[in-house]
């Protein structure tokens, strides 16, 4: 008989503990249940096992990236997704499970040409960044395309080689814009390949004035902070003689935006997502991975222990420090 096994955060500053848990059941019409091969770690879990947030409560299951196989399908689910099928998905906070609930409108079939591994990179990290773009809430974006026509604008997106910044490149790009992005200088040629147009040093002393001089030389749409500083986000939009708005994937602190800089948090819940979701789990990702006109970003690091005991070690390998790499873990 099948057993499921979850990794349980008790509190912070402790490890995760594998304890049995029950199979889950209450499969709502727009739930699909799937068997996990793959798990990626992302910076949230790592924070949220370490820092105490007021939005969690614990004892808690971390985990946003997963793939597998659809186990069951609610009633409404069923027309999207049968028994079988090989998916990859994004839970809120329920992952680090071998037996997870998804959301069917977060989630989208593999294509043959993508593993479990590979698959498990983009959850998060694709959601995040969709949301941030084309979210009329944010900075609404056109939706991106498999042929996408020039919009004749820009946005920046800080932090391009993080893994949201890999995804929001290249949705950027499908969507008709072009991509001034920033990061270290040996990962240059890694954003280049992926679209970016323009690319700066963020720790350049002239960064700020640099990206100034860019964008107020076209008609930018705004900035994306995805990931990095939000006040060196924040100085650009200051300085530039444009009003741009800062949508940050990071919580924006008190003296983070200087006076007369719209920024915004980009949190929110599934309702709040809807808007963007055919940029991410609509459609297109899964016909642009399929065309081979999306790229598998940031690259594969797969740990070497497997199953739900693997998790732990990629979550303490991302905090002594990781570069345009996903941690991934294979099931057993």
């Amino acid at each position: 008989m099948a057993v499921n096994r979850s990794v349980w955060q008790d509190t912070t500053g402790v490890p995760g503990a594998i304890r049995d848990s029950p199979i889950p059941t209450d499969l709502e019409d727009s739930k699909i249940l799937i068997k996990v091969h793959a798990w990626a770690v992302n910076p949230c879990d790592a924070i949220l096992q370490d820092k105490p947030l007021p939005i969690v409560t614990y004892p808690v299951i971390l985990g946003q990236d997963v793939a597998g196989i659809v186990e069951a399908v609610g009633a409404a689910a069923g027309s999207k997704f049968k028994p079988g099928d090989q998916v990859f998905g994004f839970s809120i906070n329920n992952g680090f499970q071998d037996y997870v609930l998804l959301e069917s409108s977060l989630a989208a079939k593999i294509p043959k040409t993508l593993s479990f591994v590979e698959a498990a990179v983009f959850p998060l990290a694709v959601s995040t960044a969709s949301f941030a773009l084309f979210s009329n809430a944010f900075l609404g974006l056109s939706m991106p395309s498999l042929t996408p026509a020039n919009t004749g604008h820009s946005i920046l997106i800080w932090g391009g080689s993080s893994a949201v910044g890999s995804n929001a490149i290249q949705l950027a790009k499908s969507a008709g814009y072009e991509v001034v992005t920033t990061c270290s200088p040996r990962n240059f040629d890694y954003v280049r390949s992926l679209g970016a147009d323009k690319v700066f040093d963020y720790n350049s002393p002239l960064v700020t004035e640099d990206l100034v001089a860019e964008l107020d030389n076209g008609t930018c749409v705004g900035i994306y902070m995805a990931a990095g500083s939000v006040a060196g986000a924040c100085q650009v939009s200051h300085k530039s003689k444009q009003n741009l708005l800062v949508a940050s994937s990071n919580p924006i602190m008190p003296g983070d935006a200087p006076e007369g800089v719209e920024a915004k948090f980009t949190l929110g819940g599934l309702e709040e997502m809807r808007d963007s979701l055919s940029a991410s789990w609509g459609g297109f990702l899964a016909e642009a991975l399929k065309a081979g006109k999306y790229q598998v970003a940031p690259s594969v690091e797969v740990v070497p222990t497997k199953g739900l005991e693997g998790i732990q070690e990629a979550l303490d390998l991302w905090k002594k420090g990781v570069s345009a790499k996903k941690l991934v873990i294979e099931a057993i």
